[in-house]
């Protein structure tokens, strides 16, 4: 378990089959393979479950949300087509806090919401 400050550890599908095939196969109980590997038996559990659920594919990390600007704020220089991207990306976020009700400075910044 990550201490307090550290990120969750990610593991690959080929991980996480590598730690719960013993209990597919029959060969250990969770509870067998959790005091081995120090993880949470419910992580194992779901691990399991979405294994027989989807196969390999199951065990596939899911792609979080994040800041789609952050790619383009984190670098010192753009090239042309990076900074369309970018004025883009602005452009429709801002356009949907628009459609929300949210009002903007000229400057991008969210002044209130208005229902």
């Amino acid at each position: 378990m990550a201490s307090k400050g550290q990120k969750y550890k990610q593991w690959t599908a080929e991980e996480k089959y590598k730690i719960i095939r013993p209990i597919l196969e029959n060969e250990k109980s969770q509870s067998q393979v959790t005091k081995e590997t120090n993880i949470n038996i419910g992580l194992i559990f779901q691990w399991v479950k979405r294994y027989n659920e989807n196969g390999l594919k199951g065990l596939v990390n899911k792609k979080k949300p994040g800041n789609p600007l952050s790619k383009y704020e984190k670098r010192k220089s753009l090239n042309k087509e990076e900074q369309l991207e970018y004025e883009n990306m602005k452009l429709k976020i801002e356009n949907e806090l628009l459609k929300k009700g949210y009002l903007m400075k000229g400057d991008g910044i969210i002044v209130k919401f208005m229902k």
